[in-house]
């Protein structure tokens, strides 16, 4: 009796008639539904809904705060459970569209104790004040937000054999289409139209390199705005997949078995000095200053990237920070664009799907706001038109700037590049074994610049490029 109720319950929700009927009611006059969502204990999206006069919906200022039960989301204890929900940001609701002219609203919410002091977990608040004071940086921020889909029972993800994986390596599945290689196009797509009815700035999606993995990007935003959209996003994303009956995780490494990439939140940052003529300089000095905090950053850029941040499939390791151009298998990569123009952005790689977006961009902005860092070699430093310089390990930083005309150090130095070339002859023997021969990928050699990733996650030698 409690399956079939369940299958049934299953059945009537999805069912698009019984919805029809729902969604055709009409909303009173004078009155909105506003959907208050914030950030619980664990990360993870919360939201509940009330009812308010239609004026109130007009601006952030005008809603009032709200309260809810932290005792069941981690956030207090039960002798003490109230936790003040104060209102940030406004967006459209698009589950709950009106004919009328007015809107029904989304409302992303920070967190604080009846007492009026920010909670633990309220990661917006730190990062509003790193960004208070810095306005004139105008700063922006692009993040990639990278997911899996899986079948509810939550161990099969889209587009896998129950209790298997795929016959085919990665490769046919990264910004891919048809049936045998995309999996949970529509709700990518769905996303994609509730973010922009919505008001949240995203700018563009595809399919990711494992299959079953998606990704979307949000921005150019500037500052704080960059967080709250990017969680809305979230809230948004969990809520269609609510619709589509899948179950969406957004850990940094879903599948450990095999050779499949992980998930990550890449982190696209660009300053209005960076943006200008030169912007060049500032983009290296603010690479120096992250790479000087390297352990600090990796603490707030998520749970579990230790399991991603290995030095394959598409990533750094977690140890050892670098940076290059046009390379992914480094911490930063530097577009060659903004290489060849002085000037642009640079892209974080580190931080994990799961990584909170508060504390990523108000880390970053606490750090190139810093002072200076001793410089750093990039990983690729041919590519980077920087001499060779000895390294005594691999966290060993040159203490001054390095002469263009410094003499080119004969001595073997073991590189991130030396280390590519083993994997990449140790997966071609590997190939040559299996019965059905995959096309090897050539690593960079044209100037030409392409923004798509490779999806072949053996290849991390230096040219690689995407815009994941």
């Amino acid at each position: 009796m409690t399956e079939q109720l369940k299958r049934v319950t299953g059945i009537s929700g999805l069912d698009p008639q019984v919805m029809a009927r729902s969604n055709a009611l009409p909303y009173p006059e004078g009155i909105i539904l506003a959907e208050y969502v914030w950030v619980d204990a664990f990360g993870n999206t919360r939201s509940k809904t009330r009812t308010l006069p239609a004026e109130k919906g007009m601006s952030v200022e005008e809603l009032p705060k709200w309260n809810f039960d932290g005792s069941s989301t981690g956030q207090a204890p039960g002798v003490d459970s109230e936790v003040i929900l104060n209102p940030c940001r406004v967006f459209k609701d698009p589950f709950r569209p009106r004919v009328d002219g007015v809107d029904n609203i989304l409302v992303m919410c920070d967190c604080y104790t009846p007492a009026g002091a920010p909670i633990p977990s309220n990661a917006r608040y730190n990062a509003a004040r790193e960004f208070a004071g810095n306005e004139d940086q105008e700063i922006w921020f692009g993040i990639e937000q990278e997911f899996t889909l899986f079948n509810l029972d939550e161990h099969t993800p889209l587009g896998w054999p129950f209790g298997g994986a795929p016959t085919r390596p990665q490769g046919p599945y990264y910004c891919s289409v048809g049936p045998a290689n995309n999996f949970g196009r529509a709700i990518t797509e769905s996303h994609y139209k509730h973010c922009l009815y919505a008001g949240i700035q995203l700018s563009g999606c595809n399919g990711a390199t494992m299959p079953g993995q998606q990704q979307y990007q949000v921005g150019p935003c500037v500052g704080i705005d960059a967080g709250d959209q990017l969680m809305m996003s979230r809230y948004i994303l969990e809520r269609v997949c609510e619709d589509f009956q899948v179950y969406c995780t957004l850990h940094p490494k879903p599948i450990t078995e095999g050779d499949w990439n992980g998930a990550g939140m890449h982190t696209n940052v660009s300053t209005k000095a960076m943006r200008e003529e030169g912007g060049l300089e500032q983009i290296m000095q603010a690479i120096y200053k992250l790479g000087a905090k390297h352990a600090e950053h990796i603490k707030v850029y998520g749970e579990g990237n230790e399991l991603r941040l290995t030095g394959e499939f598409d990533t750094a390791s977690i140890e050892i920070f670098s940076y290059g151009v046009a390379n992914r298998g480094a911490s930063i990569r530097i577009g060659r664009d903004t290489w060849q123009e002085g000037k642009g952005y640079f892209e974080d790689r580190r931080p994990s799907s799961n990584a909170d977006p508060y504390m990523v961009t108000g880390k970053i902005m606490s750090t190139i706001m810093g002072p200076p860092a001793s410089p750093i070699a990039p990983s690729n430093r041919e590519e980077a038109g920087t001499p060779r310089v000895p390294i005594m390990n691999n966290r060993a930083t040159p203490k001054v700037p390095i002469p263009r005309d410094a003499p080119v150090v004969s001595k073997p130095v073991t590189t991130r590049a030396s280390k590519s070339l083993d994997l990449k002859s140790k997966f071609a023997s590997k190939m040559k074994k299996k019965s059905k021969i995959v096309p090897s990928r050539q690593t960079y050699s044209a100037p030409a610049i392409q923004e798509e990733e490779s999806s072949v996650t053996h290849n991390l030698g230096p040219g690689k490029e995407m815009f994941a």
